[in-house]
């Protein structure tokens, strides 16, 4: 609900920003001057599962290639690659690269190598870390790294991030309260880390050597590689025991980093400067937000989604004043369910991608 103080404004705000979102989103595909036919706002893929798991190819001769993970409630799960036919406007999944996966993908990443220069690597997380490469003919499975190799059971991992500035390192986060930074060409641990008091959400870079991750025990905490024996806490939940399930680091300016609390309908914007206090607190969404996404090449625009529908799209430029009312959204789409998934494409930032129940949306923004 919109913050009292200017609430009224703030809805009508977002609702003409809905309403212009709709409208660009009606406007797809429509004829210019020229007669012309456009290229479309949204294009649309329905996949035979719920979609779970989703991210970008990274790589400039893929520009509209995704990955897809399921989400079934069964030991045998899928990934699917899909590629955008940019002729026909439909996506194509090819079947060679449709590969069997045990349980859900918590998260799935392709390498963040835009030149090309490594092999076509895609990294997911479920019960262990596994790397797969992808060739013209089918995906083959290239490392399945596990630490805990003394115990029969595993500690599930709940989310990792592929290090953008040194593509060897890879860091998972865990239930059993470790974050664990991998060296994936030598396969081989580089640091196990006692990151929190509870079961470990999300992780994310900030650098070559430094990362963050959140938490169940409700607080932010940042390591430095170079200093494994001490973290800061960044940023605590004012709530006690209200644990903390995303964590997105803003690239283009690491000062600042977004979070958000279970069940939370706002999403918390931190600077790393000024810990404990947030800079900007983010609340029109009408539901708990599940995904938030840093822009890929901008530093001041932040997107989130949540179970109201909702895709809106932030400008933080302002942050530094506070407003009255709070901030509004700049721009605002409505899915056809909960979105549960959300990724600003690095390759194209244009492109948002959201995922809705079986299916896979990507908006030109």
């Amino acid at each position: 609900a919109a913050a009292s103080g200017g609430g009224e404004a703030a809805e009508q705000g977002a609702a003409a920003a809905g309403a212009a979102g709709e409208a660009a989103a009606a406007a797809a595909g429509t004829q210019d001057g020229d007669g012309e036919r456009n290229k479309a706002e949204i294009y649309t893929h329905t996949a035979p599962w719920l979609i779970y798991g989703m991210n970008w190819s990274v790589r400039q001769d893929k520009p509209f290639r995704l990955a897809l993970g399921s989400f079934v409630e069964e030991y045998t799960n899928r990934v699917d690659i899909v590629s955008l036919d940019e002729e026909t406007g439909t996506f194509v999944a090819d079947p060679k690269l449709s590969f069997s996966h045990p349980y859900p993908t918590t998260k799935l990443m392709f390498v963040p190598d835009k030149e090309c220069n490594r092999p076509d690597l895609l990294a997911t997380t479920g019960d262990y870390l596994r790397i797969w490469e992808v060739k013209e003919d089918g995906v083959e499975l290239k490392s399945l790294l596990n630490n805990n190799k003394n115990s029969e059971f595993c500690a599930p991992l709940t989310s990792f991030d592929w290090n953008e500035s040194d593509c060897r390192r890879l860091g998972t986060s865990s239930i059993d309260t470790t974050c664990t930074i991998w060296d994936v060409e030598r396969e081989c641990v580089d640091t196990q880390l006692i990151a929190h008091d509870k079961e470990v959400y999300d992780i994310a870079w900030g650098g070559a050597g430094v990362f963050a991750s959140v938490s169940a025990d409700g607080s932010v905490r940042v390591f430095d590689l170079r200093d494994k024996e001490h973290s800061t806490i960044i940023y605590e939940s004012p709530q006690p025991e209200t644990p903390l399930l995303r964590l997105g680091w803003n690239k283009q300016d690491p000062r600042y980093m977004a979070t958000v609390m279970m069940d939370s309908y706002k999403v918390i914007v931190l600077d790393i400067r000024f810990p404990t206090l947030p800079v900007a607190e983010l609340q029109r969404h009408q539901a708990c937000v599940n995904a938030l996404s840093w822009a890929p090449h901008s530093s001041c625009h932040i997107c989130t989604a949540g179970d109201d529908s909702q895709a809106l799209i932030w400008d933080l430029s302002s942050m530094s004043q506070p407003v009255d009312g709070g901030l509004d959204p700049i721009l605002a789409y409505s899915a056809g369910a909960e979105i549960n998934q959300l990724q600003w494409s690095s390759t194209n930032p244009d492109w948002v991608g959201i995922c809705f129940g079986n299916k896979l949306q990507i908006l030109r923004v």
